[in-house]
């Protein structure tokens, strides 16, 4: 994948760097230019910086999105006298490249606005810079909820990680799953998500009992030990929040545990759930069975020709890209360079500058940064832009993109499959202008029995059901001994009732039936003593005609009569 110049050079040898980087016919500037950004005596430059890691799926396959708005949109308006100057910093993901990234761009070369950074992680100090300078910060992919809410110069041109949490919980709900555990990275792209969850989950009475965090460096061992964890707990539906390399070795290694076979439930949130289209085999392999939610794109004309035109350049540009489409943020990534064009031609200013900018101090010193005069009205263009974009409506409510309909894609053998969408107004559906159920879904373990989402762990022990033994009346009480299966079973309506009861739970609960007998096979005492050894916990519950007393309610909870009061008499039929 591409790379281009290092940020931490003395300023001249920078700006050398540049110019023989673009003398080569590479770089930042070449990028440009094949962009459709050569600029003419009649236009006016418009300096953006851009901060992407070129080498991550999102940052390669981004940078081929907007190069290609940038054609297209001054190719549609070639009378405009603004003219974008895209400024690319590749820088790794991690925050003090980001941080190092941004303060070159304001500092030396001034831009009027900032796409990127890329992850949540990295945008924090960006973010402040951007406040500091009154330079928009604009990010299609750092996608945490907590970024949005008390910067007034980052502009979020993704959806929210917020506006899923009520798709997964429809899913949830959908299924009557009871409790469901969130795995997530440890960052804060990975935590930002889990407030919403909880919430969108307890709005539905499901529980979240436990709370799965995943260093963002874990080794495989670490992340099996985790997994084990989770496989030695009773629930089975997981929701996963992670990026796609840590996403990756999760699945990877659920396979290992054993944990992707019938009884589970995957689920992914949107950020991971193109996984499939960015490894293919590979991570089809160890994801089939998967349920995952993304953002609904209609197939339109438009877009259908931007993906082959896509496609031609960015394998010219990398030929041995395994990648057959886009993706979402990059359809995002093209919708904002063309709302930016459009909003630096709003400005109909031809002098973009900063005041009390000094260029000859340290590139990296903070006190020198300067305050855009054009910022301001900058930002107001962005955030009224209303147009149809390639990714669907471009529509800002409280300075955020607005989200619309999700679909649900189900990870099979030969790749995905739409199962269903969800919309504000449907909730989950099969079609997006109807109310029903989703299509059958393949679950892990191949299988279309939908899972119960709760087990009773590996490591778990049968509940212990004492059972009276009485002569007389074996139509009400009776436990026979199964010697195919070495176990007791219930061979009277008291049992009868039991086994149903417990074959309507959502999840399934391993029990056996106990006799309270002697080694005669008599009874081994009175009722009363029978009740007390649940009190003193060799028995997890009894099932027989037990009165209810006062004295033994001292020792135990009984369950509603299921029989009426009175004197009853028993008889064969």
């Amino acid at each position: 994948m591409r790379r281009s110049t290092h940020l931490l050079l003395p300023l001249p040898f920078l700006l050398f760097q540049l110019l023989v980087s673009s003398s080569l016919g590479i770089g930042p500037q070449k990028a440009f230019a094949q962009a459709g950004g050569t600029l003419a005596e009649s236009t006016v430059p418009f300096d953006v910086g851009v901060i992407l890691d070129t080498r991550s799926w999102i940052g390669n396959i981004s940078w081929t999105c907007m190069s290609l708005a940038v054609e297209d949109f001054y190719a549609a308006r070639p009378n405009y006298t603004t003219r974008l100057r895209i400024h690319l910093r590749d820088t790794d993901e991690d925050a003090f490249s980001a941080a190092s990234a941004a303060i070159d761009l304001l500092k030396n070369v001034q831009v009027q606005a900032i796409i990127g950074p890329q992850t949540s992680t990295q945008a924090k100090f960006v973010i402040e810079l951007g406040d500091k300078t009154q330079v928009p910060i604009i990010s299609f992919s750092a996608k945490s909820p907590s970024l949005s809410s008390q910067n007034s110069y980052f502009i979020h041109t993704a959806w929210s990680d917020s506006s899923q949490a009520k798709v997964i919980a429809s899913i949830v709900q959908a299924f009557k799953w009871r409790e469901v555990v969130p795995i997530f990275e440890d960052s804060d792209y990975g935590s930002g998500i889990v407030p919403y969850l909880v919430d969108a989950f307890q709005e539905i009475g499901a529980r979240v009992p436990y709370r799965s965090k995943i260093p963002v460096s874990a080794t495989k061992n670490k992340i099996l030990n985790e997994l084990y964890k989770l496989k030695n707990k009773q629930t089975r539906v997981f929701v996963v929040h992670m990026t796609y390399s840590l996403g990756l070795q999760l699945f990877s290694s659920a396979n290992k545990a054993g944990m992707m076979k019938e009884g589970y439930v995957w689920i992914t949130t949107y950020g991971l759930t193109d996984l499939v289209d960015l490894n293919g085999s590979s991570a089809i392999s160890v994801m089939k069975g998967v349920l995952g939610v993304k953002p609904y794109i209609r197939e339109t004309n438009k877009l259908r020709d931007f993906k082959v035109r896509w496609r031609k350049k960015y394998y010219q540009e990398d030929p041995n890209a395994e990648v057959r489409e886009p993706t979402t943020f990059g359809l995002w990534a093209y919708d904002t360079v063309w709302s930016l064009a459009a909003a630096a031609e709003g400005l109909k200013s031809t002098n973009y500058t900063s005041q009390e900018f000094d260029v000859y101090n340290s590139s990296t010193d903070l006190a020198t940064l300067g305050l855009s005069l054009t910022g301001p009205n900058l930002r107001s263009q962005i955030i009224n832009s209303y147009f149809d974009g390639m990714s669907g409506k471009f529509h800002f409510i409280d300075g955020q993109l607005e989200s619309g309909a999700f679909e649900i894609i189900n990870v099979v053998r030969h790749g995905k499959r739409r199962v269903g969408f969800w919309t504000p107004a449907y909730n989950l559906s099969r079609h997006m202008d109807m109310k029903a159920d989703l299509k059958f879904i393949i679950w892990p373990g191949d299988t279309k029995t939908v899972p119960k989402g709760w087990e009773w762990p590996t490591s778990g022990k049968k509940l212990r059901i004492g059972v009276p033994v009485k002569p007389g009346f074996p139509q009400f009480v009776k436990v026979e001994k199964d010697n195919k299966n070495n176990s007791r079973i219930g061979k009277a309506y008291c049992t009868d009732v039991f086994d149903a009861v417990m074959a309507a739970l959502p999840y399934h609960v391993p029990y056996e039936y106990v006799p309270y007998e002697d080694a005669k096979g008599e009874s081994n005492g009175t009722y009363d003593d029978l009740v007390y050894q649940v009190y003193l916990k060799n028995l997890d519950a009894v099932v027989g005609d037990v009165t209810i007393i006062a004295n033994r309610s001292l020792y135990v909870d009984f369950t509603l009569p299921y029989t009426e009061s009175g004197v009853s008499m028993l008889g064969t039929y």
